[in-house]
């Protein structure tokens, strides 16, 4: 059957139209030549500021939820179409497929953002009643200890331990699909976890609550 295979291609490039080097073109800059280097939307912020960022999130977080809601789900018409569109794992495939497709785009030399914005999407697509935990975790994280890149990684983490928790038990395609971000969303940030280890990684001043007290007595 080709549906699945076609749903998946879709799905890929959807999430190959990298939202930051899109808006980036119009603008003449390529971020990933900027501040961290990479295209997601915290670099964005950093460098292109407020606006650019927002637009940035709206356009990935809109990539997953069209790939799981949208793509997955469309009826091709031929027989057999609806059973296939309506599968749990064809929902989690093609959300997958979304977050490689914007880690490794096609269209930009297979350089893209760590997925986060992606993943944020596709739940509000599957599974919506995880996004207060997650974005709660992220918020938490980033203000006790000021870090976006751990903050993202404990909201990640946070997802497959939340959907073995609920009861009633979800899917088995949701469980493995919480896996497989909380390990994927981990790997993309490979280079920050090094940093944090080293002691290197920058703080979110803005964010970190606990630290205010410190950055405003250095200014003293």
């Amino acid at each position: 059957m080709l549906e699945f295979p076609l749903k998946l291609l879709l799905s890929y490039l959807l999430g190959s139209v990298v939202g930051s080097l899109v808006l980036g073109r119009w603008r003449g800059v390529d971020i990933r030549r900027l501040g961290s280097g990479n295209a997601g939307s915290t670099n964005a912020l950093r460098t292109q500021g407020i606006g650019f960022a927002m637009v940035v999130m709206l356009i990935d977080v809109a990539k997953g939820w069209l790939a799981v809601s949208v793509i997955a789900k469309f009826a091709w018409g031929w027989p057999g179409a609806a059973l296939v569109g309506a599968s749990g794992w064809l929902s989690a495939a093609c959300a997958t497929a979304a977050m490689l497709g914007h880690v490794y785009p096609v269209f930009d030399a297979f350089r893209g953002g760590k997925g986060a914005a992606v993943l944020l999407g596709c739940l509000l697509g599957m599974a919506p009643y995880t996004l207060l935990a997650i974005v709660s975790a992220w918020l938490i994280t980033a203000m006790l200890l000021g870090f976006v890149s751990l903050a993202t990684i404990t909201a990640a983490w946070v997802l497959p331990f939340l959907l073995m928790a609920t009861r009633p038990m979800p899917t088995a395609s949701l469980l493995w699909f919480g896996v497989f971000a909380a390990l994927f969303i981990t790997l993309t940030h490979h280079g920050n976890i090094a940093r944090l280890r080293a002691g290197t990684e920058p703080r979110a001043k803005a964010l970190w609550l606990l630290g205010r007290g410190k950055l405003h007595g250095r200014g003293k």
